[in-house]
Formats: C-alpha cells, structure tokens, sequence
C-alpha cells in the first residue's frame, strides 16, 4: 500500500490530473506526439515538428524511408523539467529533455513545449536537437565525428516556425552564449583531433557543444570557406583520418581558431529562410484518448523509458494494477498493464493481460511485442526450448503480418534462434539486416547484426555496420566494444568472433549519455 501511495504522488507530481487528464494522441507521418493540452497546441506542435522534418530532408537532400507507424518517434510531453529530470534517473543534472533511440520504440520525454510561432523554447531546441541526430543517423550510415554530430544538431536545432508555415534555421545558438563565453574553452584542434581533446579534458563543464555550434555554423556560411566542409566529409568517407581529413580541408587550425573567435564577436550572423511552400507535410490526426488511457499514462511514460530496479516494478505495478481493475475492458490499458507486469517479472500474467488486450483488439500493437517478450524470457530455462523458442515466435509472426516493416519481429524471429545457440538460418540474418535497414539508430541491433557478421567471416560488411556505434558520442559500453572489435579486426582481419564474450565483459559499465 505504501508503495501504491508513492508510486500516486509521483503520478500526481510529473502529471497534474494524471488520473483525469484529457490526454491527446497527435499522429502524423514521423510522429506520434502524446500530451496533456488542447486541441489546437498538440496539432500545431506536430505539424512544426513535421515541417523540420521536411526542411531537413531538404537541406541535407537525405530523404530517409517514411516509418511504418510503429517505428516512428513517439514525443511524450510532461509537465516541466523536473519532471524530465525525475523519468531520466541518475546524472540528469543539465538534462532538459531526451532522446532514446529504439528499433520499433524510439521515444522523447520532453517538457511543455510552446508550439507558439517566433522564437522557440529551450525545451523545443532539445527536441530539435535530438530529433537531428535520428534523422541523420538514419539518412545516413557514415560515422560522424563527435564535433560534426553535435555541431549539426545544434545547428539544426536553432530553428524557428514563421506563422505563414516557413521556417529559419541555422539561427545563433543563444543558449550556448553563457556556455562560449565563461565554460572552459575548447580549440578547433579539440574538435577535430579527438586525441588533443582527450588530453585536455577535464570533469569541469567545458565549450564543447558550443564550439562544435560555433564551427558548424562558421563552416556553413562564411564565404571564404565554401565547399570545405563537404570536402571533409568526403576525405572521412574515403577513409581518412579525422586529423589528417580535417587538415586537407580546412587547413592550418590555429589559424581557423582566430577566425571563429573574430566570427563569435560578430554583431549578427546569417541563418537560412525556408518559405511554407518548399516544406509540405501530410495531415495530423487528432484523437482524444480514453478515460483508462489518460489513468495509465503515467504508468506507460515510466515504463517505455525504462524500469531501473525490481523494487520500482513492483512500485508501478501496484499502480498499473490500480487502473485495469478500475478500466478491466479497455484494450489499451490492458497493453500498457501487460507492459508492467512483464517488467516486474511476472510472464504469465503478462500473456494473460496481453491475450485479453488482444481479444478486445487485435491492433494492440504492444500487446504483440509484451507477450512476445514474456513468451521469450520463459524459452530460456524451458525444458524443450526448440519447441518454447517456436511458440515464443508467434506474436513476432502475428505482429509480422499486420505491420511487415515493424523491426521487432524481424530481430527476434533471428533472436528465437541465436537465443538458444542454434545457428541462425540465412533467412534470419537478412531479416536481422533488414531490420537494421528501419531501425539504422539503434545501437544495439547494430551490434547485434555486427557480431553475427563476424561470426559469418562477413567482416568487411561488420565494420561498415559498426562503424556508427564506434563513434557515437552517447555510445557508452557499446561503443567501447564497437571500437576494441574494430581494433580487434584491424590487426586479425580474418577473425571469427570466438573470443568476443571477453572484449564485451571488458567494456561493461562504460556509460552513455541520452540528454542533452
């Protein structure tokens, strides 16, 4: 009971009337935006999140496939930062909103956003700002460096909404301003030589997605440096070294130093117009969520960002508890309580929560996928696991048919082989690829398919794949992998993989950082 009045006063706490609330769905072709306000905000905040979309497909001339509906990125709108700060658990100091990136569950947890048109908020910069890297990441396999990946995104993210539809990006970060002026300084040659950077770095808070800012923005518009940055780009995709690639194309860096530090003092700086007419969209729909839903949306918010202890399972579960005996027919509920009781260890109850989710409607789509995670985690200490890893398939296949570009079914129709040490047959493999081909920004289905590549003596095909995990920023404990396999294939390029449990053991516990 204790725990069920906690696990209410948080509810009570991040979402004001979380049990009453009048939740809206938005839903729109890259989106699907969950919060608490009126009609016409939610509807005006997805078609601005779909006209950057557009303006990033056109500046970047990278069109990404559209997603099928599950593997769009599902915005969650709370009440304020700390309410941000609270979902995102431990070193959530400086986080203002953030970005998960999953293959069928990508998801932002971001606080009120002022959808009004002029100057954004900052909590709308944080949006834009991750919501560039999923964009990127998946119109593009290339590596960045960490200074081009977050310099990109913080210029993109800079973006304004005129109220004729037009947009203007590319605007001076003015939230890095304090951050330039008095953090501790980062050099030109930090940036582009991440060895000079790693020498120089301290735990003090210092300039470095600022300055990255600051050279992305200086590289894009001052005239005299035309074409150097796309010149880079190239030298990086033909293989060459990040200080040796940065050197052939901008040149000395003490010199390039002066010049952002004479760009920084400018009085004004440029940024790009985009008029309404070169930004279409498609139609936004609008739906009022039921009564139960809006009661679980807590409950659903803490789950899809992740359960970090048994003991805040069973928390939640006491609460998700609460609403399916107060909504027992409600299909969506039945999904999100499933969710919550395979969190909190309990497999059968999740089967039967989903099956009747199911019964009532059959399009539950989280339904399928936490039945299909209980099904598995019982396959594992079955005494016929051949036989418990077929039937473990079966919501994945179900699943398959009504949406055949959902990623998930394609990763565990291999995982129902991998899982139980069987040899993944070939079919499995391509749809482990094709997977990756929906899902290019989850890292861990990376690693997945890259391991399995080397496993297959596909190496060649493994390090293009790992490449992206090796050099993310936020990589933590995958990237440290990512990189020592690299390294691993660079001295032994015919090695099979057999050793590769102690590479993993070795860069466990290397965190990551989803925030910004």
């Amino acid at each position: 009971m204790r725990w069920m009045m906690v696990a209410s006063l948080l509810a009570s706490v991040l979402w004001p009337g979380a049990v009453h609330a009048a939740w809206l769905e938005a839903s729109s072709d890259h989106f699907v935006i969950y919060a608490d306000d009126s009609e016409r905000d939610v509807s005006r905040f997805s078609e601005q999140l779909e006209r950057y979309h557009a303006a990033l497909t056109l500046l970047t001339g990278r069109e990404s496939m559209k997603p099928s509906p599950s593997n769009r990125v599902t915005v969650y709108v709370v009440r304020n930062e700390n309410a941000v700060r609270k979902l995102y658990g431990e070193g959530s100091k400086y986080v203002g909103g953030f970005y998960i990136p999953r293959a069928g569950g990508s998801l932002a947890i971001v606080p009120a956003v002022d959808a009004g048109n002029g100057k954004v908020s900052y909590s709308m910069i944080v949006l834009l700002h991750e919501y560039a890297h999923h964009f990127l990441i998946s119109a593009n396999s290339m590596a960045m460096p960490r200074w081009l990946s977050e310099g990109s995104a913080e210029f993109f993210g800079t973006s304004s909404f005129k109220p004729d539809g037009g947009m203007m990006l590319g605007r001076p970060a003015q939230h890095r301003a304090g951050e330039l002026y008095f953090a501790r300084d980062v050099k030109a040659a930090d940036l582009l030589d991440p060895a000079e950077y790693e020498k120089h770095k301290s735990g003090s808070y210092d300039a470095y997605y600022g300055k990255s800012w600051l050279l992305y923005h200086y590289l894009t518009f001052e005239k005299t440096r035309a074409g150097q940055l796309s010149r880079y780009i190239n030298l990086l995709n033909q293989g060459k070294g990040m200080r040796e690639a940065a050197s052939e194309a901008f040149g000395d860096f003490d010199q390039l130093e002066k010049e952002l530090d004479r760009y920084l003092k400018r009085p004004r700086m440029m940024a790009l117009t985009l008029p309404a007419d070169r930004l279409k969209i498609g139609g936004v729909q609008i739906r009022r969520l039921s009564q139960g839903e809006a009661a679980m949306m807590p409950i659903r918010i803490q789950s899809k960002r992740g359960i970090t202890s048994q003991e805040q399972a069973k928390a939640l579960l006491d609460e998700a508890r609460e609403v399916e005996a107060r909504f027992p027919d409600d299909p969506a509920v039945l999904s999100a309580f499933a969710e919550a009781e395979y969190d909190a260890g309990d497999d059968k109850e999740a089967i039967a929560a989903a099956d009747k989710a199911l019964a009532i409607d059959p399009s539950q789509v989280n339904a399928y996928v936490q039945k299909g995670y209980a099904l598995f985690r019982m396959a594992a200490d079955a005494d016929d696991t051949a036989d418990a890893y077929k039937r473990a398939r079966m919501p994945f296949v179900a699943l398959n048919h009504r949406e055949n570009d959902h990623p998930l079914p394609l990763i565990y129709f291999y995982r129902s082989f991998a899982d139980q040490g069987v040899e993944p047959p070939t079919l499995a493999i391509s749809g482990l690829i094709r997977a990756l081909e929906l899902a290019p920004f989850d890292l861990g289905l990376r690693m997945n398919l890259a391991t399995a590549l080397v496993h297959l003596n596909r190496q060649a095909e493994a390090r293009t794949v790992l490449q992206p995990v090796a050099f993310n920023p936020h990589g933590g404990s995958l990237a440290t992998a990512a990189r020592s396999i690299l390294d691993r294939l660079d001295h032994d390029p015919a090695w099979d993989g057999k050793d590769m449990d102690k590479i993993f053991a070795s860069a466990n516990g290397d965190g990551g950082d989803e925030g910004s």
